[in-house]
């Protein structure tokens, strides 16, 4: 029995992913995991989306046998306690409390790569031709267009003052959309499956 690694926290995971000169962003790494783990592309493991995270060419230079082993364990962590969450269905986006005109601009931006660089990247695994039910391919497209509703959002922000409310009610709206998209995947393609999934990607 695989034991479980245990993950470092979001504050020394980023501190981690800093040193390595990472440009992916820790709510984009989780959400790619999550994709992948979502995948029909079986194929998929966690060091091949661990590398996606730097440019090709540009990932980091591991000196020695032991950083290398430290290296994949703390993402290996972070892989493991997603996919506890994934196995109970509680996948949820990155919390905000904020108003702020700019901010919010920021948060829509962050959102649409949470959602289209990060999931729907990692669940087509680098492939396009994957054999999938119809109704798994409509959920997908569906995340790829609420993605871009983030952009929308963003660019409304633009040259205003401040940000209106009914973008505010909007954003939290398409959240919500985007999580009900999430755990339906989950719920009726990924834990039929959920076994095999475990094997082939732990």
């Amino acid at each position: 029995m695989q034991i479980q690694n245990e993950y470092i926290g979001d504050d020394k995971f980023k501190k981690m992913l800093e040193h390595y000169l990472c440009p992916t962003p820790l709510e984009v790494i989780k959400m790619k995991f999550i994709g992948a783990m979502c995948s029909p592309n079986m194929a998929i493991r966690p060091a091949d989306v661990i590398s996606s995270f730097w440019e090709q060419g540009k990932e980091p230079r591991l000196e020695t046998k032991e950083e290398a082993d430290l290296f994949f364990k703390f993402f290996m962590g972070l892989w493991d306690e997603l996919f506890e969450k994934v196995k109970a269905n509680k996948v949820e986006l990155s919390k905000f409390k904020t108003k702020d005109k700019n901010q919010l601009m920021a948060l829509c931006n962050a959102r649409f790569e949470e959602v289209e660089l990060g999931y729907v990247e990692g669940f087509w695994g680098g492939k396009e031709d994957l054999n999938i039910p119809a109704y798994l391919a409509e959920m997908v497209d569906s995340l790829t267009e609420l993605a871009g509703v983030y952009k929308l959002f963003a660019k409304k922000l633009e040259g205003l003052d401040k940000a209106p409310n009914d973008v505010l009610e909007k954003l939290i709206y398409t959240d919500k959309m985007v999580v009900k998209a999430i755990n339906f995947i989950i719920e009726n393609h990924l834990l039929p499956r959920i076994n095999d999934v475990a094997r082939t990607l732990n």
